[in-house]
């Protein structure tokens, strides 16, 4: 492979396990609020 097509594997690398990485921390930091209140209920389907 040449230098030029390493790097861009290397960089384009670096942004997906980043972006991956990034998510994981966040979402470790920051879990889902657990006190939102339930959504809305589902209309049922109007009779044909």
């Amino acid at each position: 492979m040449s230098a030029a097509s390493l790097l861009l594997m290397i960089a384009s690398m670096v942004v997906i396990w980043g972006g991956l990485t990034a998510s994981a921390v966040a979402l470790v930091r920051r879990p889902e609020n657990s006190h939102m209140p339930d959504g809305g209920e589902d209309d049922p389907p109007p009779d044909e």
